[in-house]
């Protein structure tokens, strides 16, 4: 991700652009000497950011600067022919969109097949299921972790989609009439077409847009940045509840050796990662703001108000959503549960996530069923208010009391022993979100052996 946004990695991509649209010019009739395309190909590698910065601060115009730096280099001056700025800037942009997600999808890929590994191993562990973050029905951990895949999945679909359809602005001129070039060809638009289409495939393009002006439509931009936002969004959410689990004690997200989790208090296991990662996620948010606030203000055929924000904003979240990724890869890799502290707190829990199931089996029974809520409402609320102050909960003896339910102590008990039902289609969710996500082993050759780089 750094090499494909550096300074360096982007001149080196606009110097092969320069090449491959010289070759093409030439191949359509454009007199340019092949031994100058020799000398242009035997100094590209020559980069020297300081001489181009200082070339930019004499003009105050970067793409200007850095032709008279190749072409000085090359001692020729066939670069550049019918192009505008645009025409280089845009269409090299839009390449290092495209390669940074790749880059994306790889590691999303691996997250991915992390998490179905995770599901797998944990597919029949019950754990307390919450929602308001109250303990609400029973679930198993395994499809805690195949939730969270889900929503990275239906990301990596839409991410699928948009490189197989993202299109480059290609050749478009001063204000996308293609004016120069036309005139360059000697009006022959065919000409034109050959040479837009051979730059695309040396770009890797599959289309390019038609009826543009100087620049691509920044709700492009937009498009690109909210969609790392919901790659990310998953991985967020993961690590928001891992956050609340460890701090319950049920797992942890790794403590590596030597690690110190505070300066004061010895004992702490902070899950600092996961921090982090949430830490990224509100980074793209602020930059899915950004690019949306570019959508929608493009002046006539073209401005320069948005390159101070795209400089900053599309670098910035590509190496956001890497670095979410890598920490995410991470934590998925080290993080540690503890099944015996999971048990506990479920039976802790479980007479009260059990309260749904009295409820529908008493309804089967006979009972009417917003007669039999209210008083398993009232049961169990005052045996939960009973066990926060001390005292003995005893939830079934109290419904097994109440005419109302209709169930007797041994059908609670019966019901109860039959924990495994609690759990509903927990386990078949897992595997249906397992196989889909298996095949992206194949697909991205390394992708579930991939060991992100080393933390600070």
């Amino acid at each position: 991700m750094k090499a494909i946004w550096s300074q360096q990695g982007r001149v080196l991509l606009e110097r092969d652009f320069w090449i491959a649209v010289m070759k093409a010019q030439r191949d359509l009739g454009v007199p340019i000497p092949p031994d100058a395309i020799k000398d242009y190909e035997r100094v590209k590698d020559r980069v020297d950011l300081a001489s181009i910065d200082k070339r930019e601060r004499a003009t105050l115009h970067d793409v200007k600067a850095r032709i008279e730096e190749f072409s000085d280099l090359a001692q020729r001056q066939f670069i550049h022919l019918g192009l505008t700025s645009r025409d280089l800037t845009e269409n090299v942009e839009q390449l290092q969109i495209y390669r940074a997600l790749q880059v994306v999808q790889f590691k999303a890929a691996a997250a991915l097949l992390a998490l179905a590994g995770l599901a797998e191993a944990h597919r029949d562990l019950l754990i307390t299921g919450r929602t308001h973050n109250v303990p609400a029905q029973p679930t198993t951990l395994g499809k805690r972790f195949a939730m969270f895949g889900q929503e990275l999945l239906v990301a990596f679909g839409r991410l699928d989609e948009l490189l197989a359809h993202y299109p480059v602005r290609g050749l478009k001129g001063a204000v996308g009439t293609q004016l120069d070039q036309l005139t360059l060809l000697g009006g022959a638009a065919q000409k034109v077409a050959d040479l837009e289409a051979r730059v695309l495939k040396h770009l890797g393009f599959h289309a390019s847009l038609t009826a543009i002006g100087q620049v691509y439509p920044r709700s492009l931009d937009f498009e690109v940045v909210s969609l790392l936002h919901q790659i990310g969004a998953g991985g967020a959410s993961f690590a928001t509840t891992l956050r609340l689990m460890a701090g319950a004690g049920l797992l942890t997200e790794g403590f590596q050796e030597g690690q110190v989790g505070s300066s004061a208090m010895p004992h702490k296991i902070n899950a600092r990662n996961c921090e982090r990662i949430c830490g990224f996620s509100t980074i793209l948010s602020g930059y899915v703001t950004m690019t949306g606030a570019l959508a929608g203000h493009q002046w006539n055929e073209g401005d320069v108000s948005c390159s101070v924000v795209r400089r900053v904003a599309l670098p910035d979240a590509f190496f956001a959503i890497d670095g979410q990724l890598e920490t995410f890869l991470t934590v998925l890799q080290q993080m540690e549960v503890f099944p015996a502290a999971i048990l506990a707190e479920t039976e802790r829990n479980l007479p009260f996530l059990a309260s749904t199931t009295f409820l529908m089996e008493a309804v089967k029974n006979g009972a009417g069923r917003e007669t039999a809520h209210a008083a398993i409402k009232e049961h169990a609320l005052a045996a939960a208010k009973a066990l926060r102050s001390g005292g003995s909960a005893d939830l079934l003896a109290r419904l097994a009391a109440d005419r109302r339910i209709g169930l007797g102590k041994k059908a609670l008990q019966a019901i109860m022993a039959e924990s495994e039902r609690f759990v509903g289609a927990a386990p078949h969710q897992v595997d249906a979100f397992v196989a889909e996500v298996k095949p992206l082993a194949r697909r991205f050759k390394g992708a579930a052996d991939y060991l992100p780089g080393r933390l600070l």
